[in-house]
This record gives structure tokens, C-alpha cells and sequence, in this order.
């Protein structure tokens, strides 16, 4: 590709029964990309065809896990020839009209991934839980301490060069996706900016991981163990 030539966004959505916001969440970022890929993560309820009835193409992930519907929307990225990868939620809480806060220094060249930062002021009421809250303060500050990984944020809403994270190699198949990506693009050099993006209320549905105690207890013992593991090999290593 000559340093001239466009780069084709493809935004990848992983989405589990999210039928009440998919539909939106699909219109509402497809001007900004060049391609919409719904991972449907084995929804029950109409999630798969509402996302096409809205222009996306749908892939079909039936073994749930957040970081497998990323894995699987990676690959079709791939197959769609993307330059660049969008991740947002399918629960409308990511705003698509910031979008380009996020995709432009990448598609410049001047990172290889711009991760949305949620800032205090930029959360609408009812959007984060407390639990939600502590959970992506404390996930960042073990990774500046154990780690010195400058991150503020575990966020869904993100941008990537698809070169450069094709080099870190993922694999994590549950909600430690996120981990692994930011605590892999800090080992390996990458260029990351973090950004700040606003953070609304879901749109409509229930959280699979804050609507439950069991999901956010899951959810917390998955970052608090997937970031010990990541700061022991980084140890070992040296």
C-alpha cells in the first residue's frame, strides 16, 4: 500500500442478545467505517437479524466469550481486506459520532492504537455502576504498577492498526480480550493514545456482566488474574 493509499476501517461489534440497540448501534457508526461486522455470540433473541436488517454483516460466534466474538471479528476483518479495526459495544453505550476521535491518528500513521478513555465528566448517570467503576480503576492502576503500563482505561470502544496487533498474537477467548491487548501492546513497543470519549447509558437490554452479581464477580476474578499472569511472565522474562 502506498503511503498515499486509503486504509479500509471495518468496526467489529461482539453482541449477545442486544436486539433492542444492535439496529441503532449499526446505523449509527457505519458512516465512519467502511464495513459493520456484528459478532453474534450466540443470542437467543433477534440480535442477528435486526443487525442485518440494518446493513451489517453478520458472523456467527456461538461459543460466548467477549475476546472469542473479538477473535471471530478479527478474522473476517481480515478477510475483508481491513487496514484498520473498530471495537465498540452493542449496547448503544459507546457513542458512534466520536468515532473519528479515535480512528484518525491511527489512520495518520501517528499510533497503532487509540483506546477511548472515559472520563468522569464525559459518563452519563446510570452508565457505569459502582462496580464498574472501582473495576476499571483498579485494572489500570495494577497494570501501571505491575507493569508501568500508562493506561487509564479498559475500554470497549478502540481503534487498532490490524498490522500491528497481528503481531501480539491474541488468544484470550473471555473478558481478560481487552486485557491482553493492552498489556501485550505495551510489551511489544506499539504506539497507544488514549482519548477521551463519552460513555452513555446502555440503550436498551440488560449487561450480561454489571446486570449480575456472578457476572461482575466472573468478570472482576478474570482482569485481576489475567493481569497477575501477564505481570509474572513480564518478570520472569526480565
Amino acid at each position: 500500500m502506498s503511503a498515499g493509499a486509503r486504509k479500509r476501517i471495518v468496526a467489529v461489534v461482539p453482541a449477545l442478545d442486544e436486539e433492542a440497540c444492535v439496529g441503532d448501534v449499526v446505523r449509527g457508526i457505519a458512516p465512519y467505517v467502511d464495513h459493520v461486522v456484528i459478532v453474534d455470540n450466540g443470542s437467543r433473541d433477534r440480535t442477528a437479524s435486526v443487525a442485518r436488517e440494518a446493513g451489517a454483516d453478520v458472523v456467527a460466534e456461538p461459543i460466548r466469550g467477549y475476546g472469542r466474538a473479538c477473535l471471530a471479528g478479527l478474522e473476517r476483518a481480515r478477510s475483508l481486506k481491513a487496514d484498520v479495526v473498530l471495537f465498540l459495544d452493542a449496547d448503544g453505550s459507546d457513542a458512534p459520532a466520536d468515532a473519528p476521535l479515535l480512528i484518525d491518528p491511527v489512520v495518520r500513521g501517528e499510533a497503532d492504537l487509540a483506546l477511548g478513555r472515559r472520563r468522569r465528566g464525559l459518563v452519563e448517570p446510570g452508565a457505569m455502576t459502582s462496580v464498574q467503576r472501582f473495576g476499571n480503576w483498579f485494572g489500570p492502576a495494577l497494570m501501571r504498577i505491575g507493569l508501568g503500563a500508562p493506561y487509564h482505561d479498559m475500554p470497549p470502544f478502540k481503534v487498532c492498526s490490524l498490522a500491528a496487533v497481528d503481531r501480539l498474537a491474541l488468544s484470550d477467548t473471555g473478558h481478560g480480550f481487552t486485557i491482553e491487548l493492552l498489556i501485550k501492546a505495551h510489551r511489544a513497543g506499539l504506539r497507544v493514545v488514549e482519548i477521551d470519549v463519552r460513555c452513555r447509558a446502555r440503550r436498551g437490554g440488560v449487561s450480561k456482566v454489571s446486570g449480575t452479581v456472578l457476572g461482575a464477580s466472573r468478570a472482576a476474578v478474570k482482569i485481576v488474574s489475567t493481569i497477575a499472569r501477564h505481570t509474572v511472565a513480564a518478570r520472569r522474562e526480565g
